[in-house]
Formats: structure tokens, C-alpha cells, sequence
């Protein structure tokens, strides 16, 4: 078999079931070059959709608005309280929906407008009569499958599968062999000491803690009692717990201290309290995802991941915050907040997951990424987070958003935090199709980084071209004036922030060259890969068909033309013949990914830029780390944080950098950059909460 990297969809079985679950992260946005824009990106990236819909989904919503206008129209009736996950709490009944009227036929006319929005044509008179009979009986099928109410949990016919599923190399060995075996020093003054007050705990890595559990110089009790005292006391000032599962916990808690005196040890993760973002599902507790509206739903089963951190002996102590259906860090409750600087938002989607950990009031979190939802909240709070490679880690019980592109990881003090975490939780479930079944990772400490070649994206490194504001045009209306005006101070802004953070992105350059590295220049594969993006608001658009459909998308929180009520509306006209052409642009991207990691095994890149919407594209596994924080010398943060940018913090605030790594090797990209991260000793740093 050709060791060729391309991408697969795979086709299951006629009848089978596919309770395929998966995870979302932030949408990041992208404003004019050179800046990447969180909230402005998919409003960019989704234009070029509207420019060539498709055209009988065009059809289906002019049909709607004739029949919404004809004097003999019967007046919809609102449908009941039905969203994706009808099997949860908080679907209503819908056994006494009203049926939709019938629509108007499509007509030649109509054919004439939809033409043009999609930018196909002009059809002849001959051509379009006899278009007409197929386009009503295609739009007639609509109607069949939206009658399914499928639920959010169910997949596409399909698994994504950005790679070959191969062993490791050889050269990997060393990095993906058998997980060496935790050995504490059982000398007294082995392990450190504790004092009486167990919250000069709370900011301890996986490791200190599980030392000290094994030691038993503190119980998983104790510790599950102290954090869960955090968790409340923090919580009024940066709003991440949006459900506390205190009896859930202590029960866990009490139990991993027996299963410890009575000879029962389960790993490094024994006794270690943790937080769920509020998109994996728990037995017996509301699952929210964070949106208005599913304030109160419920599933029958913990999401594989929650199974296996409970096999590991962790302890769950609450369910974290995330932006409405994953975008941002604005959830029903509020807004999550920045530890370092409570003014500004978290960022997301999440938000409460970094925001948690980074205020040591968890031992680890699961997030959860499509598009930055693992990496912008990690930069903002100066967490590590581990962005695993596409298909690593099962996401059965979580709620899908993009089914090729949600990856779920662990959010953390330390980049080997994620490591021992990650090497719980991966590998397949046997409901995930995307999780492979040889896709493998073993936690090396002891593997030799350097060994690795390592690239850098050389000309995101480079000093920011000179910025280019809008100029007066002939005839400009005082609001023209004022837009532009406004433009160009944004941009000055963002401009001047981006300038002032490229000093710490070159002084990581400087220390790794002084750990050894013989930097290798690359570039980031030219492709139009913010055209791809699409795909994404295509597939949550389908999640969430029946929010859509049915107007319950006017219980969620941001309503604006940038959130997703507005996306998923606008991604029903994306075409299926685009949304294909786009896979297999992907593919193209996936391929020369592949090429790219041939000359390199891992790649320093800033944590923004193009990149971000790259390798979430390919699969690519990343890790993001702090790198220092914000002197008093730096911008001022905005008076409104309005989601943009992470570059936001003003002084005193985290930096981050990213390193990316070639697909399933996750465990050589682990081991480089835990070596960085203690060479320079960023992750002792913690905001100052009191």
C-alpha cells in the first residue's frame, strides 16, 4: 500500500447504526491579512458560499417566500420545542406538530433569481422547463429527510480520515513505545511536603499531585474538597462552572482513596480532580452545551471519554463552560472571564475548561477544538492545551458540530499534564469511525527531542509589512467617513498589538537555538484555505437542522450576523457540488501537509495566522504553550472586548506559542515541546486572583 498520505471518506454499511458523537472549539474568524480574526473570519469565509449557492436549496426558500405572501397561504404554525438531541430532556413533544403548508411549485421565474445568486446560467426558456419537474420532486425529498428529526448524535455516512491508518515508523519508536510505568520513590523525602493549608496546592501539575497521592501525604478526598472550594469562590468573578457535580465527585474521591490503601493504584491520573467542557455528555447531569434553550438536557450515558477517565481514577468535579454551541466564551449564564485579567472574556469555545485550570481550580480540563476552541482560550489564559491529531481520541458522547474536523484534548498546566491525560483517553471506542484503530500514543519523558528536525514558518516570524489604511475616496458620505475612520483605528490597534507580540514569538526562536536546534525555514502550503472553511458552517448548519427549522435558534444568546443563528441560515445555501470541490481541495491540503512533514518532524509557528485554519483542516496535532507574559510597555486592552483577537490581554497578560506536529505522531510533538516548556519555565507562572 502506498505510503501516500490522502484523505478518505469511508462508507458504512447499509443499516448500520452510527452513533457517532463529536466535539467543537471556537470558530476563529479571519479580518484582511495579515490578521486573523476570530469573529469576522467565517463572515468572510461564508460570502464566498452565498456567491454560488445551491441552487434548488435557493429555489426551496423562494417557493417559501411565495407561499409566505400568496393571500391563500396558510399561516405557519410554531413548532413545539424540538432541537438537535431529541432524545434529551429539553425536546418537547412532537407528536402534535403542526404540518408545514405545502410550498408553491417552482416556477421559471423563480429559476431566472436563484440563477443568479448562484451564479450559474442564463438557462434557456427550453432548459429551464425542463429543469422544473426535477428541481420540485428534489425539493420535495427535503421535506422526507427533515422528517427523520435526526438527532445531533447521529453522523453522515462517512468517516474523515486525514491519513493512512499505519504503525509509527521506525524512526518513531522511541517515541510511541510501551508508556513507561510511574515509579515513585517510596523515601519518605521523596515526595513534597504539604502543609495544612492544601490550596498552596491548587496550582500543582498531574504529576506533583499524583506524588503526593501515592505518598499519601494527601487523600483525593482532600484534594476533590479544596478545589471544589475554589470552584465556588472564583466562580462569581469568571463565571466557568456551569454545573457542579459535588456528590458525583466526592463519591469518586472516597472511592479512589480505598482502591489506593487496599492495593488498587490506576495510574498517574488516581484521585486527580478534572472538569468536562459542558458539550461531553454525563449520566444523571444536564448536558448544555452551553446554549439557551438546552439548559435542562440530559443523555443516558457518559461520553467515552468521561468512561475512560473514570476507569483511570480521576475525579469529576463539574462541567465547564463553553460559548453557545461552541462559538466564543458567551454561554446562557454570562461571559467567562480571563484569570490574568477579568475584564476581558476567556475566549473560547473553551472558556471555562482553560479559564479553570489556569485559576488552579482544577488538577486538568477536556476541551475541545474545531476551528481554535482548544487553542485561543489556552493562549488568553496561559494554559498548555493538546490538540490531538484528527481521530485520536473518540468523541462518542459529544455534541457534533463539524463530524470531519471536532477534535476533543486536554487543556492543562503543563504540556506532560496532556500527555499522561491524552494517553488515557485516546484510541478507538468502537462507535467513532473517525478514531482508528491503529492510531496509537505512549508517553515518553525520556525520548530523545533532539534527534527531531524542527521547522519553522519562517515568514510568520518575519516583521509585519508596513500597515496599509483605507484612504478618502471622491464623494464619500459622512458615514462612509465614520466606518472608514473606525476601520482604520481597529486595524491601527491590531496592528500595533501584533507588532508588540512578535518579540516573544523571535525570543522563542533564540531559545531554542540555545537548546540546540538547528532551525529548518519552511512555509505554510499556499492554498485558498480560508475557501475550505465552509465546510464547517455546512456541517453545523446540518447538526442543528432542526433549530434551525423549527425558530428555537432564537433562544440562543448571540443573535448577531456574525453568530450562528445567522451562520446556520446562511450555510443552507453552501452547494453540495462546493461543498465536495472543497473536500478535495482539503485533500490537496492533507497531501502537501504530508510532503511538508517529510523534511521536518515538528514545526515552531505563532499561535495565530493562517496556520490555525490549516492544520485544523488536515488534522494535524498541535500543541499550544505559554511563553511569557505581557511587560508593563504593553498596549492598553480595548474598553469592549468584542472576541476578535487573543492578542487583546494589555500587560501582564500571557503569550503563547504553538508547535505542530506530523499526523499521529503526537507523542514526538508531546516530547519536544515539554523539553521547551522546562527549558523555560513559563508554566510556574499564575495569575494573581485576590
Amino acid at each position: 500500500m502506498s505510503s501516500e498520505k490522502f484523505v478518505t471518506f469511508v462508507w458504512a454499511p447499509a443499516g448500520e447504526s452510527l452513533p457517532l458523537v463529536a466535539a467543537r472549539f471556537t470558530i476563529r474568524r479571519m479580518k484582511p491579512a495579515p490578521f486573523l480574526n476570530r469573529r469576522a473570519f467565517l463572515n468572510a469565509c461564508t460570502s464566498a458560499g452565498i456567491a454560488s449557492p445551491l441552487l434548488p436549496g435557493i429555489l426551496y426558500t423562494l417557493a417559501a417566500q411565495a407561499q409566505e405572501t400568496a393571500p391563500s397561504a396558510a399561516s405557519p404554525a410554531a413548532g413545539p420545542a424540538s432541537g438537535p438531541g431529541a432524545n434529551h430532556a429539553a425536546s418537547a413533544n412532537t407528536s402534535n406538530e403542526a404540518k408545514a403548508p405545502a410550498l408553491p411549485k417552482i416556477t421559471t421565474e423563480m429559476i431566472d433569481r436563484a440563477a443568479e445568486l448562484a451564479g450559474v446560467g442564463p438557462f434557456s426558456d427550453e432548459q429551464k422547463k425542463m429543469m422544473l419537474d426535477g428541481l420540485n420532486d428534489q425539493r420535495d425529498a427535503y421535506g422526507q429527510i427533515r422528517a427523520l428529526k435526526i438527532e445531533n448524535s447521529v453522523p453522515p455516512a462517512f468517516a474523515f480520515h486525514p491519513g493512512p491508518a499505519a504503525k509509527p515508523a521506525e524512526s518513531s519508536v522511541v517515541f510511541q513505545g510501551t508508556t513507561p510505568q510511574l515509579v515513585f520513590d517510596d523515601a519518605e523525602s521523596a515526595a513534597p511536603k504539604v502543609s495544612a493549608n492544601l490550596e498552596e496546592l491548587a496550582f500543582a501539575s498531574v504529576l506533583e499531585l499524583a506524588n503526593l497521592i501515592w505518598h499519601r501525604k494527601v487523600t483525593s478526598v482532600a484534594l476533590t474538597q479544596m478545589y471544589i472550594g475554589r470552584l465556588k469562590r472564583y466562580d462569581s468573578q469568571l463565571h466557568f462552572v456551569i454545573t457542579l457535580l459535588k456528590d458525583r465527585a466526592m463519591a469518586q474521591a472516597k472511592a479512589a482513596d480505598e482502591d489506593l490503601e487496599s492495593g488498587l493504584y490506576r495510574g498517574p491520573l488516581h484521585g486527580i480532580p478534572w472538569g468536562a467542557k459542558d458539550l461531553l455528555s454525563v449520566k444523571g447531569y444536564p448536558t448544555t452545551w452551553g446554549a439557551g434553550g438546552f439548559e435542562q438536557q440530559t443523555f443516558n450515558e457518559d461520553a467515552t471519554v468521561v468512561q475512560r477517565l473514570d476507569a483511570a481514577g480521576a475525579v469529576l468535579v463539574a462541567k465547564f463552560s463553553l460559548g453557545a454551541l461552541a462559538m466564543g466564551d458567551k454561554w446562557f449564564g454570562g461571559r467567562t472571564r480571563n484569570p490574568w485579567n477579568p475584564a476581558l472574556g476567556s475566549s473560547g469555545s473553551s472558556a471555562g475548561s482553560a479559564s479553570a485550570v489556569a485559576a488552579g481550580c482544577v488538577g486538568f480540563a477536556i476541551g475541545s477544538e474545531t476551528l481554535g476552541s482548544i487553542s485561543s482560550p489556552s493562549t488568553r489564559c496561559g494554559c498548555s492545551g493538546l490538540r490531538p491529531s484528527f481521530g485520536m481520541v473518540p468523541r462518542t458522547g459529544a455534541m457534533a458540530l463539524s463530524w470531519t474536523m471536532d477534535k476533543l484534548g486536554p487543556i492543562c498546566r503543563s504540556v506532560e499534564d496532556c500527555a499522561l491525560v491524552l494517553d488515557v483517553i485516546h484510541g478507538p471506542d468502537g462507535k467513532d469511525l473517525s478514531a482508528g484503530a491503529s492510531i496509537d500514543f505512549h508517553w515518553n519523558p525520556d525520548a530523545d527531542w533532539r534527534s527531531l528536525r524542527v521547522g519553522y514558518f519562517k515568514s510568520d516570524f518575519d516583521p509585519l509589512p508596513p500597515l496599509q489604511l483605507k484612504e478618502a475616496v471622491a464623494g464619500e458620505t459622512p458615514e462612509d467617513t465614520k466606518k472608514r475612520e473606525d476601520a482604520n483605528a481597529a486595524a491601527q490597534d491590531e496592528y500595533t498589538r501584533r507588532t508588540y507580540d512578535k518579540k516573544y514569538e523571535q525570543v522563542a526562536l533564540d531559545k531554542l537555538t540555545k537548546m540546540g536546534v538547528n532551525l529548518i525555514p519552511v512555509e505554510l502550503p499556499k492554498l485558498p484555505w480560508d475557501a475550505m472553511v465552509p465546510l464547517l458552517t455546512a456541517e453545523a448548519a446540518a447538526a442543528f437542522d432542526d433549530l434551525t427549522m423549527s425558530g428555537r435558534d432564537k433562544l440562543l444568546t448571540e443573535q448577531g450576523p456574525e453568530d450562528w443563528p445567522n451562520d446556520f441560515r446562511i450555510a443552507r445555501f453552501y452547494p453540495a457540488v462546493e461543498y465536495i470541490q472543497a473536500n478535495r481541495a482539503r485533500t490537496l491540503g492533507v497531501r502537501q501537509f504530508a510532503k511538508l512533514f517529510e523534511k521536518v518532524d515538528v514545526i515552531v509557528t505563532p499561535s495565530t495566522d493562517e496556520q490555525l485554519i490549516a492544520t485544523n483542516l488536515t488534522g494535524n496535532p498541535a500543541v499550544i504553550l505559554p511563553n511569557g507574559l505581557r511587560g508593563a510597555d504593553a498596549p492598553a486592552p480595548p474598553a469592549v472586548d468584542d472576541g476578535n483577537h487573543d492578542n487583546i490581554g494589555g500587560p501582564g497578560t500571557p503569550v503563547s506559542i504553538t508547535f505542530l506536529g506530523a499526523l499521529y505522531q503526537d507523542a514526538k510533538l508531546a516530547a519536544f515541546s515539554h523539553a521547551y516548556q522546562e527549558a523555560t519555565g513559563f508554566l510556574k507562572l499564575h495569575p494573581k486572583l485576590d
